[in-house]
């Protein structure tokens, strides 16, 4: 039984990583590594699916080896929080609303800038 919930999770997190392919501000591989993760307790079958995938399979295996985005990407991935809660916090009404929303970008940010590590320029 738990087999199945983490293939069925598996798929539900490439549904969302397919989608943020065409949607701005939704990350996508973030999806795919989760993906790849509930499908190694599943389907190696479909791990591998994942890990082979252009664009993000690459991605997703420099993930599980350390060595992290390249200077690019995190600039994107920074540019890309600041402007969607910069959007966000300008269309709310409630402070509170506001307020989270900056907690969690500030979050966001620092993770990425701090604690994903730059991969070395190949």
């Amino acid at each position: 039984m738990l087999r199945w919930l983490w293939f069925g999770l598996g798929w539900v997190a490439v549904a969302i990583g397919s989608i943020g392919i065409v949607v701005p501000g939704l990350p996508t591989t973030v999806f795919f590594i989760i993906a790849a993760a509930c499908f190694s307790r599943s389907s190696p079958r479909f791990e591998q699916w994942v890990l082979t995938r252009p664009g993000v399979g690459p991605m997703v295996r420099d993930y599980r080896a350390g060595l992290g985005m390249p200077r690019k990407a995190k600039v994107a991935a920074i540019v890309s929080i600041v402007v969607f809660c910069g959007l966000s916090v300008w269309l709310l009404d409630r402070w509170w609303a506001r307020a989270i929303v900056v907690g969690l970008g500030l979050v966001g940010v620092g993770w990425v800038a701090f604690r994903v590590p730059t991969k070395p320029q190949e």
